[in-house]
């Protein structure tokens, strides 16, 4: 009777894990589609652990190097936007681009939801993250890339670092890279078809399992 009893709170507890994890993603499901409320202030530094299916690297975020640019970007990780993206742009000694959900119903709402400019206040060098944008001025929105080495001539157009890679640089560099530019020459269809067309034309693209926030001082 014992052994019953104790199955049966397993099972429950299971169930009300199950059930609590999926009101959790509706509800980050429902701020990414309003993206008017992601809207909270980062702090002034935060880490995110980058989970992929290379292994793990982390970035530290410093808001004072880019605030609306750290602030879009925590809110992002918070709610999951990150999570199961793919490494679409890999062009070894340059950098690595991510950032188009593979859901398009929240990439058609969210690829317009353009940031203000920051400063360019850090250099993009190796290691150092930043988003990607046109030549409009605030035209970046949720994609961002790191760079593989001195990108320094970036710095006058306007790219503005917002965080550095802190651990793991090295898997950053494995990613699957011989595919180079050529996916991001068919933005329209990712944005369209997201992820399913990326595995349908290009199955060997790396990708993020989960990006979550950790605690500034975790290492």
């Amino acid at each position: 009777m014992r052994l019953k009893t104790l199955v049966l709170m397993v099972i429950v507890s299971m169930l009300m894990a199950a059930v609590a994890g999926s009101a959790v993603a509706q509800v980050n499901m429902d701020k990414l589609l309003k993206p008017a409320q992601l809207n909270e202030t980062a702090p002034d530094k935060y880490k995110v652990k980058f989970d992929t299916s290379k292994g793990e690297f982390m970035v530290e975020v410093t808001r004072a190097w880019a605030p609306n640019g750290a602030d879009r970007f925590f809110n992002l990780v918070k709610n999951g936007f990150y999570d199961n993206c793919k490494f679409f742009r890999v062009i070894e000694g340059f950098m690595v681009q991510f950032g188009i959900n593979g859901n398009p119903k929240i990439s058609s709402v969210l690829r317009t939801a353009q940031l203000q400019d920051d400063p360019v206040k850090q250099s993009n060098m190796r290691g150092y993250i930043t988003y990607a944008k046109t030549q409009a001025p605030n035209s970046r929105s949720t994609q961002v890339f790191i760079n593989f080495g001195d990108n320094s001539r970036l710095d006058k157009d306007g790219f503005s670092p917002f965080g550095k890679v802190t651990k793991g640089m090295n898997i950053v560099e494995s990613l699957y890279s011989q595919y180079g530019g050529n996916p991001s020459e068919a933005q329209a269809q990712i944005q369209m078809e997201g992820n399913a067309f990326l595995e349908k034309n290009y199955p060997k693209l790396d990708f993020i399992k989960t990006a979550t926030i950790v605690p500034a001082e975790e290492k």
